[in-house]
């Protein structure tokens, strides 16, 4: 976790828009919701914003600015997701920043063979390995979409490797009901029942909604039904700036924050208070490709902007980083992760995925993940900033040791290198001399390296017999439900 530097140390925090600029976006926001209206594709969410006087027509909905300021009312700033061990708790509030990988890839860099190969089982399991043993990813996504399982059941099994490989929070993804209820018996057979789930819940769902203002039916089923359980929930989307949203940040940030809101009010309506952060990526197309450039520059620009507008209404965030436009792990990789990730962390956002996507979230990899967890650790040391006291000025320490002398020898400064010096573990500071004679290995050669170091020694803390048992039997009753 990375707290931004403005809490511990009140220097300046980066911004993009001010507060007069938010209340801009808000108001014209709030006038898409009640005059063009939102697609729920849900009867149950429509039915619900009915009773409250949102206005229905066929899928159409639209809500009333009064309804939308009771729910950002009711929505809690912040909330604890947790892992199978305590101290992994993990508070998302604007301003603690966690970063963890993202979901869905289609294809996956297999670490033994190097090969971009279909995602399959075991990916995730090997994700969250990778994960549990990474000091700076804060919770766990899958990084892949199986390709071997029956297909509607692809969350399940992740979620299944992922509850068994780390003891970090995770944020599951379900694309029915029924799945959404697969995910949470897993869950509470791994907290120990569903009211210590209740109380202690060790996984947030992840959602999307689709630009312009299109919420599915699935995404809607579960929210509600994660709210009713207790259980977090994040619902990001897009707009592809230019596509679909007009080509101006302020368009798509106006049509993001308006379908954000719409499923932030059907799930306060619901059930008030319920715990859910909003996210967003209004990355801008490339005209060249017509997809969304997740490496743009404008992509970190308009994601920041949106902490922006979720921090002047007081909801946690999710926003993005680590997720290249590169087809492997190369200096355009390392460019985009880097800008993506200070800019993540100078803006405060709560959660942030996506680490270790490439080719336009086409592909996972764990020597990416590894690449930008190192990225992460630069970005928290610039974040602890500089203290400045008559402690850490030394002046009398200064004046012992004089002009041409040296600090090295001194116990006082000395104590404090650790403290106060950042040391990379795969980014190389040594001689020429010394890095030809270790083999002159490449950047990524040293990336995949841990990766198999991590693979084959790190011991993420076991689930009890009775919980693998347990899930067995949830996956086996799912593959006959899928039968019928």
């Amino acid at each position: 976790m990375i707290i931004a530097n403005s809490l511990e140390l009140h220097t300046p925090q980066f911004r993009v828009l001010s507060d007069d600029q938010c209340a801009e976006i808000y108001r014209a926001a709030l006038e898409c919701l009640e005059r063009v209206g939102v697609q729920l594709h849900n009867g149950e969410a429509r039915v619900l914003l009915q009773s409250k006087g949102a206005a229905v027509a066929d899928k159409l909905v639209k809500i009333p600015r009064a309804l939308v300021k009771q729910a950002l009312e009711s929505a809690p700033r912040e909330f604890n997701v947790w892992g199978r061990d305590d101290k992994r708790k993990m508070q998302v509030a604007l301003d603690r920043v966690h970063f963890g990988p993202g979901p869905t890839c289609t294809y996956f860099y297999d670490p033994r063979t190097g090969e971009r190969r279909k995602a399959r089982r075991g990916d995730a399991g090997m994700t969250a390995k990778v994960c549990d043993a990474l000091p700076n990813i804060d919770y766990i996504m899958g990084l892949s979409l199986f390709d071997d399982v029956t297909p509607v059941l692809a969350p399940v099994y992740e979620f299944a490797e992922e509850l068994a490989n780390t003891s970090k929070p995770i944020v599951a993804w379900a694309n029915t009901a029924a799945t959404f209820d697969d995910i949470y018996q897993m869950a509470a057979a791994a907290a120990g029942s569903e009211s210590a789930l209740r109380e202690k819940p060790i996984f947030a769902l992840f959602t999307t909604y689709e630009s312009p203002f299109k919420i599915a039916d699935s995404a809607l089923s579960t929210l509600m039904l994660a709210a009713e359980r207790g259980i977090p929930s994040i619902c990001l989307g897009g707009p592809t700036v230019g596509l679909e949203s007009p080509f101006t940040g302020a368009a798509a940030l106006t049509i993001h924050l308006a379908s954000a809101l719409a499923a932030l009010t059907v799930v306060q309506t619901r059930v008030p208070g319920a715990a859910m952060a909003i996210g967003g990526l209004p990355s801008m197309m490339d005209l060249r490709t017509a997809r969304p450039a997740y490496g743009s520059p404008e992509a970190s620009l308009h994601s920041a902007a949106a902490v922006d507008l979720a921090r002047y209404l007081g909801i946690p965030f999710m926003g993005t980083a680590g997720a290249s436009e590169a087809k492997r792990v190369d200096a355009q990789a390392g460019a985009e992760a880097a800008l993506q990730v200070m800019l993540s962390a100078l803006s405060g956002a709560s959660l942030v995925h996506d680490v270790g996507f490439l080719d336009c979230a086409d592909i996972g990899s764990l020597a990416y993940l590894v690449l930008v967890d190192e990225i992460i650790g630069m970005a928290a040391r610039v974040m602890r900033g500089i203290e400045v006291s008559a402690e850490t000025i030394m002046l009398d320490l200064i004046e012992k040791v004089g002009p041409g002398g040296l600090f090295l020898n001194q116990p006082r400064s000395a104590s404090l290198c650790r403290k106060e010096a950042w040391v990379p573990t795969v980014l190389d500071r040594e001689p020429y001399a010394k890095w030809e004679r270790s083999g002159s290995l490449s950047t990524e050669d040293v990336l995949n390296a841990k990766v198999k170091k991590i693979l084959e020694t790190h011991a993420p803390k076991p689930l009890a017999p009775e919980t693998l048992e347990a899930l067995e039997k949830i996956l086996a009753a799912a593959e006959e439900r899928e039968k019928k």
